[in-house]
């Protein structure tokens, strides 16, 4: 399985594979920085062979379905370590999947064996929820470490995540559309969102009552049906949302959406969604995405509400809401920064920002040295 020679492997502290027989547990844990403070990130559970089992035998669609659980779980850890820099966070990155249908793997005895795995790296890397796992998934984990955050009803505990960074990707909707289409208010833009899920549809909320126009999709019909119940939505088709003329296109569901085949069909004029890693390619699909005229707000920017809002919960420090708040606010000052830059230097945003973390973790990796040398 290729880890060192993987496109997406960059500098890396620590990778971790870790299984248990008993539960059916394989799960990958990657560190890629802690140079700002502990890794923390999300625990993602996906069945990464299901694609592939369409078209290939079975233990072909397996070894197919690992080497892609291998990718993302390095590309989403080096994206956190990203997205903690730019958020200020005293925070470093990491990452870990679980590979498998959490549906009917998620069981409370496979998260307390992973939680087993999280707690040998003492305290290296924090596991969150991402997408396939809960809060009370989290919990189970938690049975056996003390190392994971976003917890409910326990001391520090900052609960559910997703509302925090549904509001982050609000406030950096209001910073693109203000840099690119130059209002003040959302009244009457419009805004297709792609999933609905616990983010998106808190994020149609906020889109809903700041006058914002709004078009949907999901691949769960109650997910459909909730965000209905909230107000003026149009459905629309799973394939066709990236390409609804809409002034803003904001994906909500999994990454690498943003593509060769996606970018020439798209009629908005901004990107701002809460998915990571949107682009297939860094560095090609963002400029792609420059010289079509359309303004990308990178994902890792965009979407650390939910990291921020967790913070306080790794160094077990009391935060009220309204500076938690305010923290979360400061993601569309972050991403307008990003934004003109790009447009004084003729280069794309997703490259500005990832040189503006790389600065903020060098400097904190020289001056840890520099201590250590003391």
């Amino acid at each position: 399985m290729p880890v060192f020679d993987s496109r997406s492997f960059k500098n890396h502290e620590q990778v971790v594979f870790c299984a248990d027989e008993a539960t059916g547990l394989k799960a990958i844990i990657a560190v890629h920085s802690t140079a700002l403070g502990p890794a923390t990130g999300g625990t993602r559970f996906w069945d990464y062979a299901a694609a592939h089992r369409k078209v290939a035998p079975i233990d072909i669609a397996e070894q197919r379905g690992e080497q892609d659980a291998v990718y993302d779980v390095l590309r989403l850890s080096r994206g956190m370590s990203y997205k903690n820099a730019m958020a200020g966070l005293r925070l470093g990155g990491g990452k870990s999947v679980i590979i498998g249908n959490p549906r009917e793997l998620g069981s409370t005895e496979l998260m307390r064996a992973f939680g087993r795995q999280v707690n040998r790296l003492s305290g290296t890397y924090y596991a969150a929820e991402d997408v396939g796992t809960s809060p009370a998934m989290l919990a189970s984990a938690a049975e056996a470490t003390d190392f994971v955050c976003g917890l409910e009803g326990v001391d520090f505990g900052t609960g559910d995540p997703s509302p925090h960074t549904a509001l982050g990707v609000f406030t950096g909707v209001q910073a693109s559309v203000k840099h690119r289409l130059g209002k003040d208010t959302l009244t009457g833009v419009k805004v297709a969102v792609q999933g609905v899920g616990n983010v998106g549809r808190t994020l149609v909320k906020h889109l809903l009552d700041a006058g914002a126009v709004v078009s949907i999709t999901d691949i769960v019909d109650a997910n459909i049906e909730a965000t209905k119940a909230l107000g003026d939505v149009e459905v629309v088709s799973l394939d066709g949302i990236h390409a609804e003329d809409v002034d803003v296109f904001a994906p909500c569901a999994l990454g690498g959406g943003l593509n060769p085949n996606t970018i020439p069909e798209i009629k908005a004029s901004i990107i701002a969604g809460a998915a990571n890693n949107l682009l297939e390619t860094e560095g090609v699909d963002d400029e792609a995405l420059r010289k079509r005229g359309i303004l990308y707000a990178p994902d890792y920017v965009i979407n650390a509400g939910g990291i921020i809002s967790v913070e306080s919960e790794v160094y077990r420090e009391q935060l009220d809401e309204d500076a938690r708040h305010a923290k979360v606010l400061r993601i569309g000052e972050t991403l307008s920064k990003i934004f003109t830059a790009s447009d004084k230097e003729g280069r794309p945003t997703g490259i500005i920002a990832n040189e503006m973390a790389e600065d903020i973790i060098r400097a904190a990796n020289e001056a840890k040295l520099a201590t250590a040398a003391e």
